[in-house]
């Protein structure tokens, strides 16, 4: 099975212009798409933008809503898969969310954050209650988070337990905490012995300064792609060989011993 080429798409667009975003999206596909990359991971909210206040529930859609049908049309255009993050829309209801949708312009998997971080997320969203979305893509299991989430070690073990090869995180990850996406973020990687693709938002935005630092990192713990403060893509690969071999030499979930993990729940 060959690796999956994974872009990185660090930006934070811009807040409160849907269309404006789209673009973006549109030409970070393009670039994407001339690395050979069959997957493009884009930030947590990317849809609308993060710091949108009382514009949450207006700008809110539903999950097959005209957001979704014009990343749809982008991902077919240039022939790859794409994970963007939206506020969603269920009837009365609006969680923060994100979805993956393939080359061909299908829905595979729509997740919505359990984990709100702020008075801002959780004032306008509703947790999710599903801890693990997964969708199958170029022969790898794919997992889906959303930033805060990936902070609790329960949730990437879920995904380990359930088979998860390649996490995704969009996130917006704030200053100071920096040594999320540099340090916890491998870890959970390593830990857990999968792929993780963490991609924030940069620069300041409303009250909030996202930091970038979006990493594909491996399963040995090391960052495959790295990138800075600023926007820009960034590009690795989620090896299935490579991942196997790392399991085979750190068998942590076969090692386990939940017997005595009784008193965590």
């Amino acid at each position: 099975m060959p690796p999956l080429r994974t872009a990185l798409l660090q930006s934070s667009g811009r807040p409160g212009d849907v269309a404006a975003n789209l673009k973006v999206l549109e030409e970070a596909a393009g670039r994407a798409a001339a690395t050979g990359a069959g997957l493009l991971v884009c930030p947590e909210m990317f849809l609308t933008g993060y710091a949108i206040g009382d514009d949450v529930p207006k700008l809110a859609e539903a999950a097959d809503g005209p957001g979704a049908q014009a990343v749809a049309e982008i991902a077919v255009r240039h022939g790859l898969a794409v994970l963007y993050g939206y506020p969603e829309r269920d009837g009365g209801t609006v969680y923060n969310s994100a979805q993956l949708i393939d080359a061909a312009g299908q829905r595979l998997a729509n997740y919505r954050k359990t984990h709100l971080f702020g008075c801002f997320e959780q004032e306008w969203f509703t947790p999710g209650d599903q801890q693990v979305v997964q969708a199958e893509l170029n022969g790898l299991r794919l997992g889906m988070m959303i930033c805060y989430d990936v902070e609790f070690p329960e949730n990437a073990r879920a995904h380990a337990l359930a088979g998860t090869d390649l996490l995704l995180v969009p996130t917006a990850l704030m200053h100071p905490a920096e040594f999320v996406a540099r340090s916890v973020v491998p870890v959970r990687a390593f830990e857990n012995q999968m792929y993780i693709a963490y991609v924030n938002r940069t620069g300041p935005e409303g009250e909030f300064e996202f930091v970038g630092l979006s990493c594909l990192a491996g399963p040995d713990g090391t960052a495959r792609a790295r990138a800075g403060r600023e926007a820009e893509l960034v590009v690795g690969d989620a090896d299935p060989e490579f991942l196997a071999a790392s399991r085979a030499d750190n068998p942590y979930l076969r090692d386990r011993r939940p017997g005595l993990y009784t008193s965590l729940v």
